[in-house]
């Protein structure tokens, strides 16, 4: 039985002569626990459809399925229970505040949950171990690495221990050596049953997928297993 599953997926800006299509009809499914990788040319579509899969874009038409949860049937307010139960976020761009230190940025996900603070703390600082960044916690953005960073936003992502993590160019700012190391963490997480779902553009990171989704031109033109 499919966990996602996406039923002709259109997305389309503007109208008339100024139409552009996004997303072209896309149709697939994935299984709990499984590790996605999309790729495709830039402009093909697969932020696009990541963001759609991220209950951030609505979609024009189609369906979109998680856990027999028709997503965008939902109402605003039950989509935000919806993401903060199911979702993690990975950007390419980290969007750390600058202010703020590497705990309190983990945290924020934490912010409308009602816990004690000190259990809040305490569970950042957990993930900020298991991502190898405890000794980080009270500096500034500034003041780590850009992988670093990106841990930081691995940890920020997993904190509230979601069923699916949604990465977008997660390693395209770092360099090989890096790469490697967050792809290390990835694999971890979905050993330890964490769906994953990777737009990337690299042939290497892309072999830490159980399977290829291939967009282009908004189409879905293959998915093949690795």
């Amino acid at each position: 039985m499919s966990y996602i599953l996406a039923e002709n997926l259109v997305k389309q800006y503007g109208g008339g002569e100024a139409t552009a299509m996004a997303v072209r009809g896309i149709s697939f499914e994935i299984r709990s626990g499984e590790f996605i990788g999309i790729m495709g040319e830039s402009g093909s579509g697969k932020s696009t459809l990541l963001s759609m899969m991220g209950d951030l874009n609505t979609p024009t038409s189609g369906r979109y399925m998680v856990d027999k949860i028709d997503v965008y049937a939902l109402a605003p307010e039950q989509r935000a229970d919806f993401r903060r139960e199911f979702l993690g976020f990975v950007f390419q761009g980290f969007y750390l505040l600058p202010y703020l230190t590497v705990l309190e940025n983990v945290m924020l996900p934490m912010t409308t949950i009602k816990m004690r603070g000190k259990r809040k703390r305490a569970l950042a600082e957990q993930v900020l171990d298991r991502v190898g960044l405890a000794g980080k916690a009270s500096r500034l953005p500034s003041q780590i690495s850009g992988g670093e960073q990106e841990r930081v936003s691995i940890a920020r992502a997993i904190v509230n221990e979601p069923l699916i993590l949604l990465a977008d160019e997660p390693t395209g700012n770092l360099d090989t050596k890096t790469s490697r190391e967050i792809m290390g963490l990835f694999q971890n997480l979905n050993s330890d049953g964490v769906t994953i779902i990777m737009v990337t553009h690299s042939p290497e990171c892309a072999q830490y997928a159980q399977r290829i989704l291939r967009i282009s031109d908004g189409f879905l033109v293959g998915a093949s297993f690795l």
